[in-house]
């Protein structure tokens, strides 16, 4: 098993100025952050519609001739990661210098091939990001409580790494140290395969009758939701990270390929039983909010399809004192209502549940 070092504090802060190579969605979060928090943060990205929209914003301003960045943070396609980490090395010998892409062991091969001298260079992966790129989707807060991978190399210089992982952290961030095998190997089970899986059900709705797709749910909504992901971007980065994907995709087809063949043998009981059993011991070590575990009360609450309902639901949710851990939402296909589902922690449950009724709340269902 690899070893993962968490840090989830740190009296060490960022220090500007911080120059940032691509106005995208996180090149423009990261500026957001910095920016709250004072720091000079500088812009530059191919498009200067990008720049300039990512500085009205609020992340930065464009770079200017005779910056000096103590940081630097490219945020960029992966195709020109390794290009860009070359050129700002170059140019900035300064300045320590991190990619935020979610792949990472092709740039190093790439930039260790060039020759290129690594020791102010460490590569990051915040594990964030939206359906949705660009800056106009940028959040200052969508860093968060969620992991921030730093992958370390001994050749690294100690101040690289620490100013690397002071920027995570300032972001809001849990530090999470890895190497950049065990990162590429994780990411291809936790982010790359589902991408793979989510487009691929999505596809098979192109040629569906629209009263099948009519049917559709908040299951189908949750398993396609990331399907909407830029399609050249996530060409890149599976390409990129092609062998991990691969090992984790063949052994989801296994499993498929033996519920396959269990349904067609008219007796798939004991192949069902295995896979959905697994499915459920699975799903129970993903982390929850916080990093711990994500075993919530989930109660479902039926919403009148009319102005103000919503609102009014979270309201009494926190007069009531209760910390809501999650909400989602769905609609009932050809009805006037809709099921809000709060998730909170098993023990304010049935005190939830019975405040909710008194002020005239109808609960639908409840389940841990």
């Amino acid at each position: 098993m690899p070893t993962v070092r968490r840090r989830l504090v740190s009296n060490a802060r960022v220090s500007g100025p911080v120059r940032i190579v691509g106005a995208g969605l996180l090149g423009t979060s990261i500026g957001l952050v910095l920016g709250r928090h004072g720091i000079d943060v500088s812009l530059v990205d191919s498009s200067p519609t990008a720049v300039a929209l990512a500085s009205q914003y609020g992340a930065g301003r464009p770079a200017a001739e005779g910056d000096t960045p103590k940081l630097i943070v490219v945020a960029v396609p992966p195709d020109v990661v390794a290009d860009v980490v070359e050129r700002e090395l170059r140019d900035f010998p300064d300045a320590v210098v991190t990619d935020v892409t979610s792949v990472k062991g092709s740039i190093l091969l790439d930039l260790q091939s060039r020759g290129v001298d690594l020791t102010r260079y460490v590569g990051s992966h915040p594990m964030a990001g939206r359906e949705r790129g660009g800056a106009v989707s940028a959040r200052a807060d969508i860093f968060t409580g969620r992991s921030w991978v730093v992958c370390p190399r001994p050749d690294a210089d100690s101040v690289a790494v620490n100013r690397v992982s002071d920027l995570a952290i300032d972001c809001g961030a849990n530090l999470v140290e890895m190497s950049t095998a065990d990162h590429d190997t994780a990411v291809a089970l936790v982010s790359h395969v589902p991408q793979i899986v989510s487009s691929a059900i999505a596809s098979s709705l192109i040629g569906a009758p629209d009263s099948s797709v009519e049917l559709a749910g908040g299951g189908l909504r949750d398993m396609t939701r990331i399907a909407s992901s830029d399609p050249g971007l996530w060409i890149q980065i599976l390409s990129a990270n092609a062998a991990d994907v691969t090992v984790v995709l063949e052994d989801v087809r296994d499993r498929i390929d033996a519920v396959v063949t269990a349904l067609r043998s008219g007796a798939p009981t004991a192949a069902l039983a295995d896979l959905l059993a697994s499915g459920n011991t699975g799903v129970s070590r993903i982390p929850g909010k916080h990093g711990r575990s994500a075993r919530f009360a989930h109660i479902l609450v039926v919403i009148d399809d009319r102005p103000g309902q919503l609102a009014q639901l979270l309201a009494d949710i926190g007069d009531l004192g209760v910390n809501m851990e999650d909400l989602r939402l769905e609609h009932s296909p050809g009805s006037a209502i809709g099921f809000a589902e709060v998730s909170v922690l098993p023990t304010a449950e049935e005190s939830l549940v019975r405040e909710l009724e008194a002020r005239g709340w109808r609960i639908a269902g409840e389940s841990q």
